[in-house]
């Protein structure tokens, strides 16, 4: 028996599992042949405070320390790098611009606006007819996605714990105080599971009989274009619109793009539907002066929300030792440092830290 059980091996349950090895012996059980399949290996890598409700850029603030200066060999490089985000503000999108823009500058690096001269400055095929104002979201950076969720997978074995994958849950239940998983890699029990499910988290509930929160697993889809012949984007911002219709952001020589869709979908292996693609090249191409004769390569993957869009974090009300670790809404990977103290701290029945306590929160009618 281990003292902790964790359903999930994307960058939510692989943090948790980090924090928690600290604690006692973590086993951490992976549906895929790889951990972060669906999720975190699909993710956009950004890491942004000013992305999101007030409680994700808090719980991102609070991530900043660690992701920014991680520990002695939790990775080989940098896990963030420089990027910025410009976000735009098409026609009639005035009072939404306003919103964003004091919302921005509730960050530790505030954004500021900045005049429509400036825009060619920061990247060149933004259209300037089809913008009235425009921001800057300076402190915005790059993850190296990999490397985070790596170090910590790689941080849950170098102190005792275990990392299966082929292991979907078919069975969970407790009793005598012990959670019993029967999965497709045999039976693991603990006093303490944590359900990082992501898409499938209220389906790891059901089985377990809780009460589940009402998850929405939702597809984004994204694609890579192509640059012009001869134009290095390198040190462009990510460019999208405040009302998030769509961004492009500079990766590996090309252009990642999105149109920022959210299309409710049952869990499952997603992929990318070519209507959406076509309307991400519509949307670029009418902000920008890209011409976009070809999709390189296209992919889908999976975010999921309950309908406040808050994260669930915590144990649940009618299970006794069933820690919640859902709903992060696409913001897992920023947020991963905060969200897995937080989900080791519901698991172990202690206080986050100092950084963290204010953003915690709990599954069920105690909702902030």
């Amino acid at each position: 028996m281990r003292d902790f059980l964790i359903v999930g091996g994307g960058v939510a349950g692989a943090s948790a599992g980090y924090f928690l090895a600290e604690c006692g012996a973590v086993t951490l059980l992976e549906m895929e042949h790889a951990p972060g399949y669906h999720s975190t290996g699909r993710s956009a890598a950004l890491f942004s405070e000013y992305f999101g409700n007030r409680t994700v850029r808090a719980l991102t603030a609070a991530s900043r320390s660690f992701l920014a200066a991680p520990p002695s060999g939790f990775a080989d490089g940098p896990l963030l790098t420089p990027r910025g985000v410009l976000a735009l503000c098409p026609a009639g999108g005035e009072k939404l611009f306003d919103e964003v823009l004091a919302e921005g500058q509730e960050a530790p690096t505030p954004a500021v606006e900045i005049d429509a001269g400036e825009v060619e400055q920061y990247c060149p095929i933004v259209r300037l007819d089809w913008c009235s104002r425009a921001m800057l979201k300076p402190a915005a950076m790059d993850i190296d996605v990999d490397a985070l969720h790596q170090g910590f997978l790689r941080g849950i074995r170098a102190r005792g714990g275990q990392v299966i994958t082929s292991a979907r849950v078919r069975e969970l239940s407790r009793s005598s105080g012990v959670w019993r998983a029967v999965t497709d890699a045999g039976e693991h029990t603990a006093p303490t599971v944590v359900n990082a499910a992501g898409a499938w988290a209220d389906e790891v509930a059901g089985l377990a009989g809780v009460r589940p929160v009402g998850l929405r697993p939702l597809r984004r889809t994204a694609f890579l274009a192509d640059l012009p012949g001869g134009v290095d984007a390198a040190s462009w911002p990510m460019v999208t619109d405040v009302a998030d219709t769509f961004y492009v952001k500079p990766e590996s020589g090309r252009l990642l793009v999105s149109p920022a869709d959210a299309t409710l979908v049952p869990p499952g292996d997603v992929r990318p539907q070519d209507v959406d693609v076509a309307i991400g090249v519509q949307r670029v191409q009418e902000a920008t002066t890209l011409e976009i004769r070809s999709v390189r390569h296209a992919w889908a993957g999976l975010r999921s929300s309950v309908a406040d869009e808050l994260p669930v974090i915590g144990e649940a009300p009618d299970a006794p030792g069933f820690v919640w670790l859902a709903a992060l809404s696409g913001y897992g990977v920023q947020a991963s440092p905060a969200v897995g103290r937080i989900a080791a701290a519901a698991a172990t029945g202690t206080p986050p830290d100092a950084a963290y306590s204010a953003q915690r929160m709990l599954n069920g009618t105690e909702r902030p």
